[in-house]
């Protein structure tokens, strides 16, 4: 038998997954050509050459003990103070290589910093809509999660709700932007706001309370938009990144957390990641990968092939009626459902081979997101689909 605490998790086990595997299925029986797959944010551009060149050249060049053996928890120091200095050119920030620590993967470093800083009770903000899997990963811990509801006008945190759900207990805000499921990039006046709320609300408890900022989305954005540093404008920010998207790496697992010196209890905080990092299992990230996106730190995946994307999916749905958000970043479009019940309507979508994401994985209801992260032509052949899928709500 299973855990008694594992039989919640399989119930519950990914919406999204299943739409995946479901895609799959369906395949199968109709044609690959004729199902459209919008469930999974799986990168569809290929990594840039540049990461290709640097794995031969490393496998070729290095002596295999620093090739393939242990190091420091944290990662190997010069790809730290790598990644440190490319922020700093970035972002005008300060760190070195001991503010950084190398992770499996984003969700491996949410889980090292929540390990890191969450007592069971403890309470983790998060705005929805936001990616299902946090309420796992706070799980993990014995946390609880408290969920700030959706301005649908705008999709920015919601700051007076926000103020009124921080309490004593509030250890930690975990804050997704460019976001997924939406593609809304929060403001720098939605930034400040939120930062004030926390400065003030520390100051009444006399607590520490953390933004853990996840970040796998920050190099893809459109029109020019900007994504705020968040340890710019909140000292007790971790900033957890990954590789997955910016450079089409997602089965690599490999990415970093952020520890700024500012942070309240930096060293305690540092010792007791690189512990979490060892004791739930990592013990250190990849260490060819590590190598190799060192040597890739101003390059990213083809972006604008996502941005094509974005603009044909965007403009024609709306042109059968639907109501979009327009992504400002991500590669997710956020589009209202034609009747009330999202999960109904993801069922109807299925019957003309669209595979959607309803809106109730992310903790919003009534919407549901369609990942454009895949083939332009593929998304072309859909729009009848998408126009007979309108029709049954006219």
């Amino acid at each position: 038998m299973i855990a008694k605490s594992m039989v919640k998790y399989v119930e519950g086990s990914s919406v999204t997954r299943a739409m995946f595997e479901e895609g799959k299925k369906l395949a199968a029986k109709y044609g690959a050509e004729n199902v459209f797959d919008f469930s999974l944010g799986n990168p569809s551009t290929p990594p840039p050459e540049s990461v290709k060149k640097a794995l031969s050249d490393i496998l070729n060049e290095t002596e295999p003990g620093r090739l393939h053996g242990y190091m420091n928890n944290s990662g190997h120091e010069d790809v730290r103070e790598a990644v440190a200095q490319s922020l700093n050119k970035r972002f005008g920030t300060a760190f070195s290589q001991k503010n950084i620590l190398m992770t499996v993967g984003a969700a491996g470093g949410l889980n090292v910093i929540l390990k890191t800083l969450a007592d069971p009770g403890d309470e983790i903000i998060a705005f929805a809509p936001y990616f299902g899997e946090y309420n796992n990963y706070v799980a993990n811990f014995g946390g609880k999660m408290v969920v700030v509801a959706p301005d649908i006008l705008s999709f920015q945190p919601d700051i007076e709700e926000f103020g009124k759900k921080i309490t004593a207990k509030t250890k930690a805000v975990i804050i997704n932007t460019p976001n997924n499921p939406t593609g809304v990039v929060y403001s720098e006046d939605t930034i400040k706001k939120i930062a004030e709320v926390l400065y003030n609300k520390q100051e009444e408890y006399g607590t520490q309370i953390y933004i853990i900022s996840d970040e796998p989305y920050r190099e893809l954005v459109y029109d020019g938009v900007k994504v705020p540093y968040i340890t710019k404008y909140y000292k007790n920010t971790i900033v957890g990144y990954s590789y997955s998207k910016s450079l089409s790496l997602p089965g690599e697992r490999i990415g970093y957390l952020v520890i700024p010196d500012e942070a309240d209890g930096f060293e305690n905080l540092l010792c007791a990641a690189n512990v979490a990092n060892r004791i739930l299992g990592f013990v250190n990230a990849p260490s060819i990968m590590q190598l190799a996106v060192a040597r890739c730190l101003e390059e990213t995946t083809d972006i604008s092939v996502y941005d094509t994307n974005r603009k044909l999916l965007y403009n024609k749905l709306v042109s059968y009626g639907f109501e979009c958000v327009k992504p400002e970043g991500a590669f997710y479009l956020w589009v209202k459902a034609l009747e009330d019940d999202d999960i109904s309507f993801v069922n109807k979508a299925k019957e003309f081979n669209l595979l959607l994401v309803p809106g109730s994985s992310f903790m919003c209801p009534g919407y549901v997101r369609i990942a454009y992260c895949v083939d332009t032509d593929m998304i072309k052949r859909s729009f009848v689909q998408f126009e007979k899928l309108a029709k049954c709500y006219n």
